[in-house]
């Protein structure tokens, strides 16, 4: 019977694998296998692992339930502590977060003149505008430490490394390494180069236990974040934005009037689950509060009727949801999350629709200009991942795994909308199921722009469109929204049925074909195939991919469709796979992944960018309807 593994420490498992001799180290991802299966849980909150009759493994977590250190995991065999028992106990075991969630610090008084703004702003965007506001030396980016360039290069070749061997030889040995260097990236205070590579290894590790959530696409995306960080801190002309801050520093925000938004749950892959409420001042500056612990489903379902810690207020988020809170001496982050220090109190003040309060702006623009600013923001700026937008729309109907609407503005394009968490016991894809029963109706949604899809939106609530008969019936308590990640929409919420048939009528029909996808109909697909090939079957594979005629029939789409950069660099990344020079001993003249690494990442980024335009484009309007064309 499976037991619940502790989490352990990247660094813990990093030494325990760099400890095993070279023979024991091929014997590694064998004994990792079925290890969880064979665990027992011990009454004093210990985990042992039996191997045979003479080892034993106890894994013995701490007070935050984390193995953090080595003298935590034991084996009874003579080659202890290194022993393969103990590194394969250790390996089967999940990956703790390397910075676990720590209480937030007093805040630092500053001067009247550098406090906060309170506006959500990413630390990318605050270190553009440090690095552009003046010529002064002053004003320069600070450059790294050379502990700092030490750690991104070795992480850059770990990286590399592990890329180059791909899934199919990505084994434990291979995770350890990329921990190790992470670890060090940590110690040189680089946690952002750290986070993108523990994404890597427990993207590697999903892989290869072939778990249904994996998905080779988000793969593939973490090892080009974490080759672009690390080459770019490597070089030396990195800003603060890759360099990352470890903590999330608080400041004063002096006294706020803020009103609910909306409120959805939070599930993370490493077990940590809980919700956040978004919030919105008079002057439309964003705020949110968030309760997330470990906890996983568990907690998300219940944590949207916890009480909100914040300055002794007797709101729970369902309440602060629909209400507002008066707050005095708050502290807040460069993202805009309110902090819940000694000094703050808080108020509870009455709620306001959306059409009234602060709100109200979020749903007068098109959908079209909103999207346009986040994707002319920096790929690195925060908001461009969880900035929420408004609209009106019209239900088409359901094509596929989601739901077809039309914004209410003259010649939109179709619009999909998708879960925004699809896990089964979240009420996201009931409720969106429901609404597609219900051709023509008008609704009003919030929601998060998906940006690696075309014309995609990702809601968290939904609320009726003031003036329109055939739209939402919700509770007066409702203040006129659904949160659909906790609020479940029933019959009595959907206007009578005797009206649905002239709204049908003006929705149109419903089309027998999904809307047009620029970015699926683009022969894009062949250069990410490619690179999707080199993270699951590693260097080989793309070398492999490129023999013959392949590699030809694959260019060539891509060229008749003006796409030559695109072509040029699939060929560089296959003719670099493949490139193996031996000296006349027939050893390997140049055994370096780097050169293999840059080439995927040159591609890799190359695509990302072609995707991001095509993913604009197809939000933008026609005259006819219908989405323009790739250019």
């Amino acid at each position: 019977m499976s037991t619940e593994l502790p989490p352990v420490a990247p660094e813990v498992l990093a030494e325990a694998v760099e400890s095993l001799t070279a023979r024991l180290r091929k014997k590694l991802d064998d004994a990792t296998a079925g290890c969880a299966d064979a665990a027992t849980r011990e009454t004093d909150g210990s985990v042992t692992f039996r191997f045979g009759e003479d080892a034993v493994v106890t894994l013995r977590p701490g007070p935050a339930g984390t193995v953090t250190a080595a003298a935590q995991a034991t084996c009874t065999c003579l080659l202890a502590p290194r022993c393969l028992h103990r590194a394969a106990a250790l390996g089967a075991a999940p990956l703790a977060d390397a910075a676990p969630p720590e209480p937030e610090p007093e805040p630092v008084p500053e001067s009247a003149g550098s406090a906060a703004a309170g506006t959500e702003r990413a630390p990318a965007a605050a270190s553009a505008e440090a690095e552009g506001a003046s010529d002064e030396p002053a004003e320069s980016v600070p450059a790294l430490t050379a502990a700092q360039l030490g750690a991104a290069a070795a992480l850059w070749h770990a990286a590399a490394e592990a890329l180059a061997a791909g899934v199919t030889a990505g084994g434990a040995v291979v995770q350890a390494e990329l921990l190790r260097a992470a670890h060090t990236a940590r110690l040189a205070g680089l946690p952002r180069a750290e986070a993108a590579a523990l994404r890597v290894v427990r993207g590697l590790r999903a892989a290869r236990e072939r778990r249904t959530a994996h998905r080779l696409g988000d793969l593939t995306g973490s090892f080009r974040e974490l080759l672009h960080t690390a080459g770019v801190l490597a070089s030396g002309t990195a800003g603060p934005a890759l360099t990352g801050t470890s903590r999330r520093a608080y400041t004063p925000g002096g006294s706020l009037q803020v009103q609910g938004l909306c409120r959805e749950p939070v599930l993370s892959a490493t077990g940590y689950g809980g919700v956040v409420t978004h919030l919105l001042a008079p002057d439309g500056s964003r705020y949110s509060i968030s309760d997330v612990r470990p906890g996983g489903l568990a907690r998300a379902r219940g944590a949207g009727r916890a009480s909100v810690a914040l300055g002794g207020a007797t709101l729970d988020h369902a309440g602060l949801a629909r209400g507002g809170l008066r707050i005095v001496g708050a502290t807040v982050s460069a993202e805009g999350r309110l902090g819940a220090g000694r000094g703050v109190k808080a108020t509870p003040l009455p709620g306001a629709a959306w059409t009234d309060g602060p709100a109200a702006p979020l749903f007068a623009r098109p959908a079209a200009e909103a999207v346009a600013e986040l994707l002319a923001a920096p790929a690195e700026a925060a908001e461009t991942e969880t900035a929420l937008i408004g609209c009106d729309v019209t239900v088409v109907g359901a094509a596929g795994d989601h739901l077809l609407v039309r914004e209410a503005v003259p010649h939109a394009p179709l619009l999909r909308l998708l879960p925004a968490h699809p896990h089964p016991e979240l009420p996201h894809t009931e409720n969106l199921r429901r609404i597609a029963s219900y051709p023509g109706l008008r609704l009003r949604v919030l929601g998060r722009p998906d940006l690696d899809r075309a014309a995609t939106l990702r809601p968290v609530a939904v609320g009726p469109v003031p003036g329109a008969q055939y739209t939402l019936r919700l509770p007066e308590d409702w203040l006129g929204r659904a949160d659909l990640g906790y609020d479940r929409l029933q019959g009595e919420h959907f206007p009578a049925p005797d009206a649905a048939t002239e709204a049908a009528g003006e929705a149109g029909p419903v089309p027998a074909a999904d809307a047009p996808d620029p970015l699926a109909d683009a022969p894009l697909w062949r250069v990410r195939r490619l690179l999707e090939t080199g993270v699951a079957g590693g260097r080989r594979a793309v070398a492999e991919a490129a023999r013959g005629t392949a590699a030809q029939a694959a260019c060539g789409p891509l060229r008749r469709a003006g796409l030559t950069a695109a072509a040029d660099l699939a060929t560089a990344l296959a003719a670099e796979a493949d490139r193996r020079p031996r000296d006349a001993f027939g050893r390997l003249a140049d055994p370096s992944p780097d050169g293999y690494a840059w080439a995927w990442l040159a591609a890799a980024t190359h695509l990302a960018a072609a995707e991001r335009s095509l993913v604009a484009a197809s939000w933008t309007a026609t005259p006819n309807g219908a989405t323009p064309a790739a250019p």
